[in-house]
């Protein structure tokens, strides 16, 4: 290993203790051992840390690595529709969404989405909990093994470190922050490492436009390719010709948005803010950081490419080679010196907290599924508050182990499951989600049949619907969240109407 390399490491493990320390600090703090401290840090989170918590947990390396490759070699087109479809879901989703979900939680004592959908509905069988725990787990497991194994191609690629043992280890110091201080340590990781993200993002955009020559440079090159700044039209790198991007590509991009009313792992962030009127501050912090990390993340795509053309870096030709593009860019910067290989070192580490502030997230609400809306909620498993820690400190060491198995072969497909499971979200609890807070005349066999007919749907659209092509190949989120929402509400009209109870607990959520 070079000098420069071990700078490099140097840094990402100074990084790597840094938030185990966390860890360690928030299981000092948690000495209540109450699962609402665990789930949900006590609702002390302030506004702060409550957006950039769930926007870290949002982004992974899609965002450090998945939008600048999509911009680097199909221009803007695809990459800036999805960014303004996230954007506008972002914002909407706090505007939306947050306050009245924290107040509901609050009121009906629930401390995760799934136990909150069966108190909502005085579902004592804990159905609706059974069903959306099992669809948590069967979209969050292959989730978290992507983020698993985007740390273990990073350490493998960079400096041919055995790719199983990378992945071990990223796996372990994710599990070992997270069971050790729960969702504060989880939510302030996030918080860091949106502020690393951020800082790997400012200096990439400095670096690449220096080395490509300039801005007029990079612009003269985005330019000269057919389609490459169009965001009606997208560039085919392969054959250097542009195609129209049509209104069913920009709604099937736009669909993305769509998906933020049904994650719970930024949904459980507005169940935990200390002060549901600090939302708002919460939302304004979020929105602008979305907007110009996205914003800047597509830049990169495009300054690569002028980079690439500069020949400081290698022509990045296929869809894989270019998700690289600032991982290039960190080793081009590294050759500038110590001082560089160490900012280099945290451009790096940027690329590793996009991915630990998703897959942490992820862990920690898969195992809430797990020890308290199915042993418990569901299987009726009476614990005591130290043993339901434990159930669920075993259940993220249980989750990750799987995680692990999935991502092990480094020729894996695992990372394209990511957009399915986003989409899977969405369609089962988006629109549950929005019809338990806003429609009183929604009921549980409603509210059951809509999460199952949403996440089908999502898998009837993937591999049966959309092989038809042409109009049918629209990203499945978008066709099964609609058919979700009219199965919601055609069966809520067919069932008996809600109890007084509940038509009285949703109007006095109201005036909260």
């Amino acid at each position: 290993m070079t000098s420069t390399q071990i700078l490099i490491v140097a840094t990402i493990i100074a990084y790597l203790v840094g938030i185990i320390m966390v860890g360690v600090y928030f299981s000092r703090k948690n000495t209540g051992g109450s699962s609402s401290e665990f789930y949900l840090g006590g609702r002390q989170l302030g506004p702060l840390v409550t957006a950039m918590s769930a926007e870290a947990s949002d982004m992974s390396s899609w965002l450090l690595m998945g939008l600048p490759g999509l911009a680097y070699i199909s221009g803007i087109a695809e990459a800036g529709w999805t960014a303004i479809g996230l954007a506008i879901g972002t914002y909407l989703n706090f505007l939306i969404v947050a306050k009245r979900l924290r107040n509901y939680t609050l009121k009906t004592n629930a401390v995760t989405l799934p136990s909150f959908f069966s108190n909502r509905y005085r579902d004592d069988r804990h159905a609706l909990a059974c069903i959306a725990a099992l669809v948590i787990l069967i979209f969050f497991i292959p989730y978290t093994a992507s983020g698993f194994k985007a740390i273990g191609t990073l350490f493998n690629s960079l400096f041919a470190i055995d790719y199983h043992t990378a992945l071990l280890a990223g796996a372990i110091i994710i599990v070992v922050y997270t069971v050790l201080g729960g969702f504060l340590a989880v939510a302030t990781n996030d918080l860091i490492q949106s502020v690393v993200m951020s800082i790997a993002l400012i200096v990439i955009v400095c670096f690449g436009i220096a080395q490509a020559g300039g801005l007029g440079v990079v612009i003269d090159n985005a330019q000269a390719l057919s389609g490459y700044l169009n965001l009606m039209e997208g560039h085919n790198m392969a054959e250097g010709t542009a195609s129209t991007y049509g209104g069913l590509a920009i709604a099937s991009t736009l669909a993305w948005g769509l998906g933020y009313f049904g994650m719970p792992h930024i949904l459980v962030r507005f169940m935990a803010i200390e002060d549901a009127d600090k939302l708002k501050y919460s939302r304004r912090i979020g929105t602008v950081w979305v907007i110009i990390s996205m914003s800047v993340a597509i830049f990169i795509g495009v300054i690569g490419y002028s980079v690439s053309q500069a020949g400081k870096i290698p022509f990045l030709g296929t869809a894989a080679e270019s998700e690289t593009v600032i991982i290039q860019l960190a080793n081009l910067l590294s050759t500038f010196g110590p001082i560089f290989a160490i900012v280099a070192g945290v451009v790096l580490a940027g690329i590793m907290a996009s991915t630990m502030s998703t897959a942490d997230s992820q862990l920690l609400t898969a195992a809430a599924g797990v020890s308290q809306d199915l042993l418990q909620g569901f299987f009726g498993i009476k614990m005591t508050n130290k043993t339901s820690m434990l159930v669920a400190r075993c259940t993220v060491i249980g989750i990750a182990i799987v995680g692990v198995f999935l991502a092990w072969n480094p020729a894996s497909s695992v990372f394209r499951i990511v957009s399915f499971a986003w989409a899977g979200f969405g369609a089962s609890f988006g629109p549950l989600v929005l019809f338990s807070l806003f429609w009183k005349r929604t009921t549980k066999q409603g509210a059951l049949a809509g999460m199952i007919a949403g996440a089908a749907m999502v898998f009837i659209w993937k591999y049966g619907i959309a092989k038809l092509g042409g109009l049918w190949s629209i990203y499945e989120l978008l066709p099964a969240f609609v058919f979700s929402s009219l199965v919601i509400v055609v069966v809520s009209l067919m069932t008996p109407a809600p109890s007084q109870e509940i038509t009285d607990e949703f109007d006095a959520v109201g005036k909260m």
